[in-house]
């Protein structure tokens, strides 16, 4: 048995049942790894929950305020500083139907003439094995942590993962994932980096170890989400401007549609190419300083006017000056013949692709206006009068998604069907995440659960997909802290 010598679990269930989880070895890992953890050193634990995209979503590459809720469900870590230069990693199936997940890996080969490995060279090798890829985003912890100069590793660590948020369901199971572990060794090497730091070195081990071009307000909302509360994130590049208390006659669940990409769905990555390359249009068209910066074909520009954000277009200058410039569909090539490149760090406008452009570059400009009207109406709640406006937004803001490309047949559906029990207590509903299939946020007045319960059957019977409800909310990784623990028979 492990007993807690510094910290607080914060009456959450779920990290108490972790904690005796610990001490009973971890029976359900192999033998040879029963031994994870040297019972004479302490352990720490830390904990980052999953999110549910109220409003924003995707439109946060482009710099948009998002309103992102932290849910109930979490990943947890445990984690241990070793002498024996590896790291040794155990992650534990969500259900008794999996087996764990084992990797292990020594420091020597982090490093390439005594450096850490460069990103591009942890990307090729974290991922190539797609058995294993999962541990990027643990490794890849370190590796960021190194490579920015914030941890000199010189010894290893031995790390067991648990997580109760639903993998490719669309509420961020890798920020909760990335957050929780390296929370686990900033409090472990006592690191002094701040949680907004913490989610943008995650963000940079996303986007360039584990190679997905996500924006920041998953890892924000992990490190820095507060319970009820909605994070009014201005992803410029991540600018926390408030929490906003979610009303006492408001909840808001998820309705996971059993989808995790359409076929005829659009990828994420080709849509926010698509509203770079708008960016960079408009930029054009605005007489903006352009130049391309060096043999990749990135541009830069001098934006003083938006300073360098899509989001900071207003509706109406887009429709007066720009809307008729920028076209329905481009073909890459095209683009790049008159326009040389964008200005995104992480994505590459692909020649043969035929980018949704105007769509893509319309999307952020009109949902940073719906977000901002949408957390104004909320800080200045005067009751449920207001919840029709609230339930417009969100069904403009998933209209957009589905002009974008990012619609499925499957979310349209829960949005619909959320729609009609609106006599039930049930506000709005708008797909969210990365789109084309995962999670329909659904927000309705306090105790509508039964109408959400009810939508989930229906839409079961219907479509014989199973439709995972997710409710509640949780603090993030910062609120949470860290546990310190240490076996009970090393007590006198």
């Amino acid at each position: 048995m492990y007993r807690i010598i510094s910290g607080s679990t914060h009456g959450l269930r779920d990290t108490k049942e972790f904690v005796e989880l610990l001490g009973e070895q971890v029976v359900t890992l192999p033998e040879s790894w029963r031994d994870l953890f040297d019972g004479q050193c302490q352990v720490i634990v830390t904990r980052a929950p999953g999110r549910i995209d109220l409003m924003g979503g995707i439109a946060d590459y482009s710099g948009s305020l998002v309103l992102p809720l932290p849910i109930a469900d979490a990943t947890h870590v445990a984690f241990q500083r070793a002498p024996n230069k590896k790291i040794r990693i155990a992650s534990l199936p969500s259900t008794s139907k999996s087996e764990p997940r084992l990797f292990e890996i020594a420091l020597a080969e982090l490093l390439a003439d005594g450096l850490p490995l460069g990103y591009a060279e942890a990307h090729a090798k974290l991922t190539h094995n797609s058995e294993s890829n999962w541990a990027a985003y643990i490794v890849g912890a370190f590796l960021v942590l190194m490579r920015e100069g914030r941890l000199d590793l010189h010894e290893g660590a031995n790390v067991l993962i648990r997580s109760s948020v639903p993998e490719g369901k669309g509420v961020s199971s890798s920020a909760a994932l990335e957050v929780a572990v390296m929370h686990a060794i900033v409090a472990a090497f006592e690191l002094e980096i701040t949680a907004s730091e913490t989610a943008l070195l995650c963000q940079r081990l996303e986007n360039h170890i584990a190679g997905a071009p996500c924006g920041v307000m998953d890892q924000m909302t992990a490190a820095c989400g507060e319970a009820h509360h909605l994070l009014a994130l201005l992803c410029q590049p991540a600018e926390l401007k408030d929490l906003v208390r979610l009303p006492a006659e408001l909840e808001v669940w998820g309705i996971d549609s059993g989808v995790s990409h359409s076929i005829g769905g659009a990828d994420y990555g080709t849509v926010r190419t698509a509203a770079f390359m708008g960016y960079r249009i408009i930029a054009d068209c605005a007489g903006l300083n352009v130049r391309v910066a060096g043999p990749s074909g990135r541009v830069e520009i001098e934006d003083r006017r938006w300073n360098g954000y899509l989001a900071n277009v207003s509706p109406e200058e887009f429709e007066q000056k720009f809307a008729d410039e920028v076209p329905n569909r481009i073909l890459g090539k095209d683009f790049l013949d008159h326009y040389q490149g964008i200005t995104d760090t992480f994505t590459e406008v692909d020649p043969q692709i035929d980018y949704p452009v105007r769509r893509a570059t319309e999307h952020p400009i009109y949902e940073h206006r719906r977000v901002q009207a949408f957390a104004h109406e909320l800080k200045n709640w005067r009751g449920v009068a207001q919840a029709g406006m609230l339930g417009d937004w969100m069904s403009q803001s998933h209209q957009s998604y589905s002009a974008c490309g990012l619609g499925s047949a499957a979310t349209d559906k829960l949005a619909t069907l959320a729609t009609e029990a609106s006599g039930k207590g049930l506000i709005g509903a708008r797909i969210s995440g990365g789109g084309s299939g995962g999670t329909v946020a659904i927000l309705g007045r306090r105790g509508a659960g039964a109408a959400v319960e009810e939508i989930a059957d229906r839409y079961r019977r219907e479509t014989g997909r199973q439709a995972t409800i997710i409710s509640g909310s949780s603090c993030g990784a910062e609120t949470f802290g860290a546990l310190k623990l240490q076996r009970t028979d090393n007590f006198a």
